[in-house]
C-alpha cells in the first residue's frame, strides 16, 4: 500500500511540473513521441494528465517493426491522446544516400535525429514543447542520441531508474504488455537496449543506486567497471557544449 501511495504521489508531482513547465512557456501543450515502449507509454499518460486533450503523440515509423505502431496505438487509446503518423523511412533512405559511407551506429543514429526535428516541426506549429522519455538510468550512463532522443525540453523521467519507471506505468495504467515489453530504440531489427548495453536493466540500477550512494557495488566487477566506463565516456553528453573564453 504505501509503495502504491507513493507511486501515485509520483505520478501526480512530475504530472503537475509538466503542468508548470508548458505555463512558463506560455506554451499550448505537449508532443510525445511515442515509440509503443514503456518510456514514452509513461511519458504520454503523465502529459495528458498534465494538460488533457492537449498532448499529441506523434509515431515515427522509419523501418520500424509493425509491432511499434501498434504498441504505440495501444497507448494512445489507454489514454486518449490525439495521433499523428510521420512515415520517415523515405526521408531517412534520402538522407543515407545522399551522405558519404559511414559505420552502422552512425546510420543508426540518424533515426532519433529526423526524429527528433519532427518532433520540433509537429511542437513549433502548435506552440507545444517536446517532452523527453529518457530515464535516469539511460540519462546517466548515456544510453540516449546527443541531439536526438535527447533533443527535448523536458524529461519527466530523468529523475527516475528504469525500475522506477516500471512501477509507475503499473500505477496509472499502461497497458500490460507495453510493460511486458523487452525495452528497444528500435535502431534495427532485433536490437534491445540490454542487448546493445550488454548489461540488464536490473543490474544497472543496482550498481547505479550503490554508486550514488557512496558505495561500492555488490556486483560482477566486469559490470561495474563497464558501467563506470560508460559514465565517463558519455560525460560530453550532459552537459552543453563547452565554450571556449577567450580574454579581452
Amino acid at each position: 500500500m504505501e509503495a502504491k501511495t507513493r507511486n501515485s504521489s509520483v505520478a501526480h508531482h512530475i504530472s503537475q511540473w509538466m503542468r508548470q513547465r508548458v505555463d512558463e512557456a506560455g506554451a499550448q501543450g505537449i508532443v510525445v513521441g511515442l515509440s509503443g515502449g514503456v518510456d514514452s507509454a509513461v511519458v504520454a499518460g503523465l502529459a495528458w494528465r498534465a494538460v488533457g486533450e492537449n498532448v499529441l503523440g506523434v509515431l515515427m515509423p522509419c523501418h520500424s517493426q509493425p509491432v511499434d505502431a501498434e504498441f504505440a496505438h495501444l497507448v494512445a487509446e489507454a489514454f486518449t491522446v490525439k495521433t499523428v503518423t510521420v512515415s520517415l523511412g523515405p526521408v531517412y533512405d534520402t538522407f543515407v544516400a545522399a551522405l558519404p559511407q559511414g559505420s552502422d551506429l552512425a546510420q543508426a543514429n540518424l533515426k532519433p535525429r529526423l526524429r527528433m526535428a519532427t518532433l520540433y516541426y509537429m511542437a513549433n506549429t502548435r506552440n507545444y514543447l517536446v517532452a523527453g522519455t529518457g530515464n535516469k538510468t539511460e540519462l546517466i550512463v548515456g544510453y540516449f542520441t546527443k541531439y536526438g532522443d535527447g533533443g527535448v525540453d523536458m524529461l519527466p523521467l530523468g529523475d527516475l531508474y528504469k525500475w522506477q519507471v516500471w512501477e509507475l506505468a503499473r500505477e496509472i495504467g499502461v497497458p500490460q504488455p507495453i510493460i511486458d515489453r523487452p525495452p528497444t530504440a528500435g535502431l534495427w531489427p532485433g536490437q534491445t537496449d540490454e542487448g546493445e548495453m550488454g548489461i540488464t536493466y536490473a543490474a544497472l540500477d543496482a550498481i547505479l543506486a550503490a554508486l550514488a550512494g557512496g558505495r561500492e557495488p555488490d556486483a560482477d566487477p566486469n559490470d561495474v567497471a563497464k558501467v563506470r566506463h560508460m559514465i565517463a565516456a558519455s560525460e560530453h553528453k550532459r552537459a552543453l557544449p563547452p565554450i571556449c573564453q577567450v580574454r579581452s
